[in-house]
């Protein structure tokens, strides 16, 4: 994808600039407070007339206009780290009344900003400094891509005029960042800085989310302007995918109609269409059953007559029509192949981004159309015409629901026993349904392999992972966020022992800012899911880099930094002390419940197995390179 540079590098005079004439309130208070410290002359020193002179204009830099445009935006924090190229920005965020909220590491903040990003269902921002800030956030750039989260990554760049000489933190930020941007733009005109902001915030949002990465030159953040003639750009970056074919509706509702066990299988762009009442609305009206995948996730509460929270392994093989909604068939659904999928099942394949269609699995029918209009018209289709699901269809996913939750409150009665992966994703569970608002992060392998399927979410947007790209770390930064962008909600972060070691110095960040949650740590001292895969394939020798210390104090590390630690090594004790930890989140304060699980607990693997990554290139043989 190419680079867009939006303009040309040019001198202009104030007293030559055209007057643009759209003005904004953002900019009018920047205005306003920009004039008022023009002295007034004194009646007392007037002792004949003097021509009056007209009050020079107000002049505003490039920092200030950015700031304002993202505040044009619906944009209210920036997530960072301090850089000298950012200072203007910074300056321009505190007139704007941008929130700034500070990292350890950009990684983190950028992290942060995709966080709030996927719980507003909107565009938000993160700043990078040149260099190693912008290279340490591309990480979290990559993971939003994977997620599909519209993430504006902001910059730091140094002056065009001194473009390729060899600057301190030179770097070619925009090439690195482009495989994993929807738009890489170099503004190259400071008073292009408003449109080219509007236009990737409007970008990222369609067909699909996405992130997008502007950078911006020191020297046009430097640049001065008279504020009368900054224009903002309109709009908050909001559009909506395609409408619903009429003629692809009815071919769905006769298909539906025709299916003996169907399913809706919904997705991550379900989520991000805003598509929960209509769902509702749809499976209401046909009694389908619904799985949730992704961010989809809380799209329908639990205990809704069609939701089915598990059992998909059993359920998705069994069902003869398949309406795929906003759904990527990659390796959380066996790419759509069997055994996960019947080689027979009827799929409809319905995504606002047709290039999403049929990939890994052919698809009857590829429907390219907004998630929520396509499912509000397929649900007006029931209604006009009327159908019911065969009952005994979904009574029996049902059923499996209702086993599944008995026998995870089964492992809860022995409170003095030793705490493995399920007993600890019960009490996870158990702590994040006392309030239905809860948000709750995942953020590790085993640990949140088991405890994902435990924790039943009650809203949409009230789940978070790091998404199919996979990244530790995410935890202690999407806490943050959600601690801003739900102020009034539980936020509990569920973490493995080697994730919470990516970005553990951010307890430092929350506690500087009094943004309070609850972390949960799996410590097994290892990093168990790649030492279970490891060990599959090679045997018990050379575990050294899948193994961590079980000596190490987080709970210390997080009263050493202003929060609130707990070591935990009786199941009795885990619920005792998340009570206290949520009291302490209440007031502002992170903490910190470290539960020491069983070393020797093996969680069996799930999506990564090392037994049949050894049989398959062991000729059949799982134990072929044991010897």
């Amino acid at each position: 994808m190419p680079v867009r540079r939006a303009g040309t590098v040019r001198t202009v005079r104030p007293d030559t600039m055209p007057p643009i004439p759209q003005t904004s309130d953002a900019m009018s208070q920047l205005r306003t407070s920009s004039s008022a410290g023009i002295a007034e002359a004194g009646d007392s020193l007037a002792t004949a007339p003097t021509p009056v002179q007209a009050p020079a204009p107000a002049l505003v830099h490039g920092g200030t206009v950015v700031a304002a445009q993202l505040a044009q935006l619906g944009i209210g924090h920036l997530f960072t780290l301090t850089g000298g190229h950012l200072s203007p920005l910074f300056d321009g965020c505190d007139r704007a009344g941008v929130r700034l909220v500070d990292f350890r590491h950009e990684q983190a903040a950028a992290h942060a900003a995709d966080a709030m990003a996927r719980l507003t269902r909107q565009v938000q921002a993160s700043a990078a400094t040149a260099g190693p800030g912008v290279a340490g956030a591309a990480v979290a750039v990559a993971n939003a891509w994977s997620a599909g989260s519209p993430l504006m990554l902001l910059c730091g760049r140094n002056p065009i005029a001194t473009d390729g000489m060899g600057a301190l933190q030179e770097a070619p930020q925009l090439d690195m960042l482009k495989p994993v941007t929807r738009v890489a733009a170099l503004p190259l005109d400071a008073w292009r800085l408003p449109s080219v902001i509007a236009e990737a915030a409007a970008a990222a949002m369609v067909p699909r989310p996405a992130p997008v990465a502007i950078d911006l030159p020191f020297d046009l953040l430097m640049t001065r302007m008279p504020a009368d003639q900054v224009a903002l750009a309109g709009g908050r970056g909001q559009s909506h995918g395609p409408g619903a074919d009429p003629d692809a509706v009815a071919k769905t509702a006769a298909l539906l109609r025709a299916a003996r066990a169907p399913l809706i299988l919904v997705g991550s762009g379900v989520y991000w269409a805003g598509a929960e009442a209509a769902l509702d609305r749809l499976t209401r009206e046909t009694g389908c059953p619904v799985f949730a995948n992704g961010a989809a996730r809380g799209i329908l509460p639990p205990d809704h007559p069609a939701m089915i929270a598990s059992d998909r392994a059993r359920a998705l093989p069994r069902a003869d029509l398949v309406l795929a909604i906003g759904v990527d068939f990659d390796f959380r659904l066996n790419y759509g192949q069997p055994p996960l999928f019947h080689p027979d099942a009827v799929v409809v394949h319905v995504d606002a981004d047709p290039s999403r269609l049929g990939r890994n699995r052919g698809a009857v029918m590829g429907i390219t159309a907004c998630p929520r209009r396509f499912v509000t018209a397929l649900a007006e289709a029931f209604e006009a015409g009327g159908h019911r699901a065969p009952g005994d269809w979904l009574q029996g996913l049902k059923a499996r629901d209702v086993r599944a939750a008995t026998a995870r409150a089964a492992r809860l009665v022995d409170e003095d026993g030793i705490i493995d992966h399920a007993r600890f994703a019960a009490e996870a569970a158990r702590f994040a349904d006392v309030d239905a608002d809860t948000v709750t992060i995942g953020d590790g392998g085993d640990v949140i392999a088991e405890t994902a399927g435990a924790i039943q979410v009650g809203r949409p947007g009230h789940w978070l992972d790091p998404g199919p790209f996979g990244c530790l770390g995410v935890g202690l930064p999407f806490a943050m966020a959600a601690r801003l962008a739900r102020p009034q909600a539980p936020v509990l972060a569920v973490m493995g022992d080697g994730a919470f070691g990516f970005n553990a110095m951010e307890i430092d960040s929350a506690v500087r800012q009094r943004l309070g949650f609850v972390v949960l740590i799996g410590n097994d001292g290892a990093w168990g899911e790649m030492r279970n895969f490891h060990a599959d394939i090679f045997g018990d020798r050379c575990l050294d880099a899948q193994s961590l210390s079980r000596h190490a104090r987080y709970d210390r590390l997080a009263e050493a930094l202003g929060g609130h630690g707990e070591r935990v090594e009786r199941a009795r004790d885990i619920r005792p002390a998340l009570e206290r930890a949520r009291r302490a989140a209440e007031q502002g304060v992170p903490a910190i419940v470290d539960v020491m699980l069983d070393p020797a607990a093996r969680r069996p693997a799930g999506a990564v197995s090392g037994a049949a990554v050894a049989a398959a290139f062991g000729g059949g043989d799982p134990s072929a390179f044991k010897s």
